[in-house]
């Protein structure tokens, strides 16, 4: 299998047995993201827009590792524990995609990995 595994000391070191992205066939798999600062090893917290905020920098630096941007996103997969922060999540989410946003699904679920309350994956396409 002719495949790259992308790692960039910018974002999180994976919590389990898994990749920060897989790129294959000119495509990239970004593993869900949650808001550990990969500098300080710290969750961020205090409110959902911070969190989401750290998520997207996080699924940013994968991006980067890969020579990528948000515009190369064509899918993106947000998991929340709470649909009522999703306004929050969807402003702050948003300001990286403008008016060029991917397809997505947004799915409420009752634990999510470190306790967070927002993890998002993506697939993008060079």
């Amino acid at each position: 299998m002719n495949k790259t595994i992308i790692h960039t000391p910018k974002a999180p070191e994976p919590i389990g047995p898994y990749s920060q992205a897989i790129y294959k066939n000119g495509t990239l798999y970004v593993s869900g993201q949650i808001a550990l600062n990969s500098s300080s090893g710290e969750l961020v917290t205090g409110n959902i827009s911070l969190e989401t905020h750290q998520v997207m920098k996080n699924i940013q630096a994968v991006l980067d590792a890969a020579d990528l941007t948000f515009e190369h996103v064509v899918k993106c997969s947000i998991f929340c524990r709470n649909l009522e922060d999703f306004p929050l999540i969807n402003e702050a989410y948003s300001l990286y995609f403008g008016d060029d946003a991917p397809a997505r699904e947004t799915v409420e679920v009752s634990r999510l990995p470190k306790n967070v309350n927002v993890e998002i994956s993506c697939i993008a396409v060079a």
